[in-house]
């Protein structure tokens, strides 16, 4: 199911190197790992569009369906969703865990925003 914003950027395995960790090393990206049976997920998504839109010069987020992208999931440990890491210069440097409010994420996010 692919994201229906214009500012989170749906992301696969296919694509994951170039879109995440290659584009991590001009601007940060936070990447949410979630499924659409996910409730608290679901409940995330207005909160990570809100944030992609008024953030975008400072950073991008993506969306990576973990029921269509496993590999990627146990690549990163993702064993609970949702789930966010934040990437930088390529590598994964926060992982955020649960929903969180929109102010609630902004203070996770502070040395970013």
């Amino acid at each position: 199911m692919a994201v229906n914003t214009p500012n989170i950027i749906d992301v696969t395995e296919d694509d994951f190197a170039e879109s995440v960790l290659a584009a991590s090393g001009s601007k940060p990206v936070l990447v949410d790992f979630w499924a659409t049976w996910c409730r608290p997920c679901t409940m995330m998504a207005p909160v990570l569009d809100e944030l992609a839109g008024a953030e975008s010069d400072k950073l991008t987020v993506a969306k990576v369906d973990v029921e269509t992208n496993q590999e990627l999931a146990a690549e990163y440990q993702i064993t609970a969703i949702p789930a966010m890491l934040l990437f930088s210069e390529g590598k994964p440097v926060k992982r955020i865990t649960g929903a969180k409010s929109k102010s609630a994420l902004r203070t996770e996010l502070g040395d970013v925003l």
